[in-house]
């Protein structure tokens, strides 16, 4: 049984006249508001955002008759498509107006139902998810929009409407097509989002056929700690200071607006299907050769991410080019960038035992199974960080106890910057599988890495290359959905402790040169929880810890956390730096916060944040037992996001 007749040459015409017609009818409104009773008071704030809602409410009609036209089409292509004609004989060949009008009533009916499920958040941070499996296709592939709302676009024979090429207005900076997980992207406004990247929906132009969307906030974070690490609100857990040094016994007091950050996509759409965009993130995060903490506090300028991406919803292929964040890094809904799964922390470090890195890389994604089943390669940036502790290291040439030299770093020159660069001879292979049902998010992962160096000797020499790598996984568990979320993290592995925020080493040297890569491990778990569009409260625990590799030789120790080394005076004040080695073993944090949104509007948004953690370094043992030390700290922050 047919819902409609067969529908008449002239159907469309007449639906779309009517539509048209509404339009008219509405822009008319508008200006008789304008025109009329609105502008002798336009200069009342209260009126202005009168007129604002009644604009808002005729454009959300708007949106909802065209919605009901693309329904309508749809169905019409379908009919044509299984026999139009044929139909159309058996039925009389018209469409009643009684038909269409039911149907309409119907259909309008219909989809005011569903954007009461798809936007739970409207007037919230979130982005909404839609119930269906196609609906995040059709709420977040983009085609030819005017304006930040939704608009429709045809293409192919018979007009047949293309509902997979439509953006929401929630939607502006997702270009990848997503399966309703109860998970879903991040809220605009989160903090975890704000440290992915996200883009806001205030600040949306049309540049011919390119639209520019603008993200970022301005920040100013405080924190006060028990110990003077002097890292500000970054946390470089391996120089908490054991019990040895002064500054482990005095408090410290730094703040600053240097993580404050700006971000601009460029997007076009190449066809229907198909869409391409440049992404650029940077703050001030870099401490320059000029920079005086004294007077002028004069940050550099750096970057964070720069990338181009290309995104097919015809064949769901996605390839990414440029500096961003690591695929190793979790995500929380398909593998897209700036949806990684981020901690909401204040500290610009994040989290201990957090998996990142924002590296180059050549990405390359396929999903299947109606975008629920995600798979991912991605060519990453090598680098490995080594430790010599014992070994005579010489920017970078490292005497061996047999005289030989290892060679497994050279100092950058010309427009790089002093610091030690490795020795790399391949880039690091990272894959991914991410699955997307409808309860949660899951992934699992492993990368190969290559440590290489030479060894030589006067008119000789030689190359040594080791293979490192490890596996991990993470999943997000919308205990209530959009709600309460739990998240799990982990990695595991030899040579690849860079990757955790802790920054382990990844390698040692043994004997007779060559890299040693030691085991590494780390995770995190936490709870995330909006009572209400306001609000963020969340709760993590990390862990990240790193093996030992080791030798002696010639009455002489070498190697990470060799149990020979001394560690004898860690817990006596001004003792001398060679009585306390303390080779890291492991680092975890606690920590709490939460994120209050005090002013949210047309204007931008204004919160505020708290966060108390605490954290705990423990050394190898050695000579003299194996020392730990601790840091307690309280962040405090504020930020304007005047494009969310």
């Amino acid at each position: 049984m047919h819902l409609f007749p067969a529908p008449s040459p002239a159907m469309g015409v007449r639906i779309k006249a009517g539509l048209f017609a509404g339009t008219v009818i509405a822009t008319g409104m508008i200006t008789g508001l304008i025109t009329g009773s609105v502008l002798p008071r336009a200069a009342h704030a209260a009126d202005l955002d009168a007129l604002e809602e009644q604009i808002a409410h005729i454009q959300a009609e708007q949106r909802e008759l065209q919605k009901a036209l693309v329904s309508v089409q749809k169905q019409i292509a379908a009919r044509r498509a299984a026999g139009g004609a044929e139909t159309s004989a058996e039925h009389g060949g018209g469409v009643s107006s009684h038909h269409i009008a039911s149907a309409h009533a119907s259909m309008l009916h219909g989809v005011r139902e569903e954007a009461e499920v798809e936007s739970p958040h409207e007037e919230g941070p979130g982005l909404a998810m839609p119930s269906h499996p196609h609906g995040m296709a059709t709420a977040l592939n983009h085609h030819r929009a005017t304006g930040p709302d939704a608009q429709p676009v045809f293409s192919g024979a018979h007009d047949t409407p293309d509902v997979e090429s439509v953006v929401g207005h929630r939607a502006e900076d997702v270009v990848a097509r997503l399966a309703d997980n109860s998970v879903g992207p991040h809220g605009r406004e989160t903090a975890g989002a704000q440290a992915a990247g996200a883009l806001g929906d205030h600040g949306v132009f049309r540049l011919g056929p390119i639209t520019l969307i603008l993200g970022g906030y301005l920040d100013a974070a405080a924190v006060e700690e028990n110990r003077h690490t002097a890292t500000g609100t970054f946390n470089f857990w391996q120089d908490i200071p054991y019990r040895n040094e002064s500054r482990y016994h005095t408090d410290n007091f730094e703040g600053s607006a240097r993580y404050s950050r700006l971000s601009l996509m460029a997007r076009g759409n190449v066809d229907a299907h198909s869409t391409i965009s440049g992404f650029f993130e940077m703050d001030f995060g870099a401490g320059a050769a000029t920079t005086d903490a004294y007077e002028s506090n004069s940050y550099a300028f750096r970057m964070r991410q720069a990338y181009l991406a290309y995104d097919n919803s015809d064949l769901d292929f996605h390839f990414l080019a440029g500096q961003a964040w690591s695929m190793l890094t979790p995500g929380r809904i398909g593998i897209t960038p700036r949806q990684e799964s981020l901690p909401e922390t204040i500290e610009s470090s994040m989290l201990a035992g957090q998996t990142w890195t924002r590296q180059l890389q050549f990405r390359f994604v396929k999903d299947f199974l109606q975008h629920r089943l995600w798979a991912g390669l991605s060519i990453e940036n090598s680098a490995t960080l080594y430790d010599t502790t014992g070994f005579t290291d010489n920017s970078g040439a490292v005497t061996l106890p047999n005289g030989k030299i290892a060679t497994i770093s050279t100092n950058g020159t010309g427009l790089t910057n002093s610091a030690p660069f490795s020795n790399e001879i391949a880039p690091d292979i990272i894959g991914k599988i991410a699955w997307d049902p409808h309860w949660g998010h899951y992934e699992i992962e492993g990368i190969l890495h290559f440590p290489h160096d030479r060894v030589a000797t006067l008119g000789s020499g030689h190359n040594n290359t080791s293979i490192a790598g490890g596996g991990g996984g993470s999943m997000v568990l919308p205990v209530v959905p959009h709600k309460v979320e739990l998240r799990l993290a982990g990695l595991a592995g030899v040579g690849i402790g860079r990757y955790g925020s802790v920054l382990l080493p990844d390698a040692t040297l043994n004997a007779q040169g060559e890299p040693a890569p030691l085991p590494s491990i780390q995770g995190t778990g936490g709870i995330v929880a909006h009572p209400n569009p306001l609000l963020d409260v969340y709760g993590f625990f990390g862990y990240q810890a790193a093996g030992r590799s080791y030798f002696s030789a010639n009455g002489a120790n070498y190697g990470y956390g060799n149990p020979a080394y001394n560690n004898a005076g860690c817990g006596i004040e001004l003792s001398d730096a060679s009585t306390c080695t303390g080779n890291t073993r492991s680092v975890m944090e606690a920590t709490a916060g939460a994120w209050y949104r005090f002013f949210h509007g047309r204007y931008g948004t204004m919160e505020a944040g708290v966060q108390l953690a605490y954290s705990r370094r423990s050394a190898w043992s050695g000579q003299g037992g194996a020392p730990d030390t601790s840091l307690s700290e309280v962040f405090m922050d504020f930020r304007y996001l005047p494009f969310q």
